[in-house]
């Protein structure tokens, strides 16, 4: 059993005297683990350890491509350990081998990515008249908090610190309480290293007591959150308390958007995959299914055939869809289900499943629900399981207004054979990302992440998430014959 102790100013917090929060593996209940519970001085220490580290003379003599080397050999250490690494991911979040053999690489990916690219980001010389040089320059916020969520704690925490790292920032973690190992194996390699103490920190326990501390403090630069709306409004509420800024990525209730003219053959896996992938616990699911009238039944046919071959079990066993990471999430996705009933009608699943010699696991059957109106509940809310909603169109531009017709705008899949098709709806809905005849594009590692309305604010991933973390100085230059 892995006891989960936090990394602050160097050192490793936690002993007898500390609170203690259990760890359990979804697939079967079974404790994995434990964590400690921050308190606030806890936070008040890392967050001065921090600031120390980002002001220092060693951390500042550091050059762009030498944090760049940081980060590749991060790269290096992630795939040396990648069996270790995928199988604590699968124990810790429960979802299929497979998928966490993914979360490893990609993990490994957006550090390679962010390794190379800081000192490849060139200013600008404006010109302003003769005699005056005046230039931009980026410098990095300071201290950056990111708190990181349950569903892909490896990918996201790479992603984001990734970002921070490379231009120069000092940054504390905060894990989900209920995924810590990952970030934890991450904090072993900076506690090894020769980077100065405080500039990767590592600071667990809940929500309302580790995560509030963090994003009240006010000598925190800038926070990076990947969560729920309501979450991500308190943590924009307590920044703007301090005039912190903030990269939100919030919820989504993503469409897949069918046309008669589509290939639907090669539709159908990437459809399935984006709702029951890590059991449909992701904020990208595309959790509503908007099929051209004409070809509804079919289509409907197919993914309840392709459903019903879908394997369900413990993530070491490598099935489809893994379990749902614990009883409440599993008892609100049940009550959604439920819900569905009485606004539509089940079509497929819809029933929880047993898995045995796993009696604690929580699993739910991917399901299908079908005649509910765009402004049901079940078509509005987030579900985050494998549950998805459908609905017809039978124009473009209805399409069009039934994909924009919810509060969020995350990702929207399009498929269709008809380019000028493609293009005119993804020019219209209003998404921070658009697929054309797929949909993920393998990870996205350089695709710029983030949504429209309640999706957040903000972008990760690519270039772009390079600018979440530094600020923009211009420097007027007058000079003289």
């Amino acid at each position: 059993m892995e006891r989960v102790n936090m990394l602050i100013d160097g050192e490793w917090v936690g002993d007898s005297t500390a609170e203690w929060l259990p760890i359990f593996n979804p697939s079967n209940g079974e404790k994995i683990g434990e964590l400690v519970q921050a308190k606030k001085r806890d936070v008040e220490r890392a967050v001065k350890a921090a600031r120390s580290a980002f002001e220092s003379k060693e951390w500042k003599k550091i050059k762009p491509y030498e944090r760049g080397q940081i980060l590749l050999d991060l790269a290096a250490y992630v795939r040396k350990h990648a069996d270790e690494l995928s199988e604590m991911e699968c124990l810790d979040v429960g979802k299929p081998i497979s998928q966490a053999r993914n979360d490893v690489e990609a993990a490994a990916r957006y550090f390679e990515f962010y390794g190379g690219a800081w000192d490849k980001v060139m200013v600008d010389s404006i010109p302003i008249e003769d005699g005056l040089l005046d230039v931009t320059v980026l410098e990095p916020m300071g201290v950056t908090v990111h708190i990181v969520p349950w569903n892909y704690p490896l990918q996201i925490t790479a992603r984001s610190v990734g970002a921070a790292i490379a231009t120069g920032n000092a940054v504390i973690v905060k894990s989900a309480e209920d995924t810590p190992l990952s970030t934890n194996f991450l904090a072993k390699w900076f506690h090894s290293s020769d980077l100065p103490k405080g500039i990767f920190q590592h600071v667990t326990g809940i929500g309302p007591q580790t995560g509030k501390y963090l994003v009240s403090h006010s000598e925190v630069d800038h926070i990076t959150f990947t969560g729920s709306v309501e979450t991500g409004t308190f943590i924009m509420q307590k920044a703007a308390e301090n005039i912190i800024p903030v990269t939100l990525e919030l919820g989504g209730k993503s469409p897949n958007i069918v046309f008669k003219d589509a290939d639907l053959k090669k539709a159908l896996p990437g459809i399935v995959n984006s709702i029951v992938q890590n059991a449909g616990q992701t904020c990208s699911a595309g959790s509503r299914l908007l099929l051209e009238k004409s070809i509804k039944e079919k289509f409907i046919s197919m993914l309840k055939e392709k459903f019903s071959e879908l394997t369900i079990g413990q993530g070491m066993d490598d099935p489809d869809i893994g379990p749902i990471l614990n009883e409440k999430q599993y008892k609100k996705i049940l009550n959604y289900i439920e819900l569905g009933k009485k606004e539509g009608k089940i079509i497929c699943g819809g029933h929880p499943v047993k898995i045995k010699d796993a009696p604690r696991g929580y699993y739910i059957e991917p399901t299908i629900i079908d005649d509910i109106s765009p402004d049901s509940r079940i078509a509005q809310e987030e579900i985050f399981g494998p549950v998805v909603s459908v609905f017809t169109f039978e124009t473009m531009d209805e399409a069009i207004e039934l994909a924009n017709h919810t509060e969020y705008g995350l990702v929207t899949g399009i498929w269709t054979e008809n380019i000028s098709k493609a293009h005119y709806t993804a020019s219209r809905v209003k998404s921070g990302q658009v697929f054309i005849n797929n949909y993920g594009a393998g990870g996205g590692i350089q695709m710029p992440f983030g949504g429209y309305k309640k999706s957040g604010i903000g972008r990760e991933k690519g270039f772009e998430a390079l600018r979440n973390y530094v600020q923009i100085k211009n420097i007027a230059v007058k000079y003289s014959e």
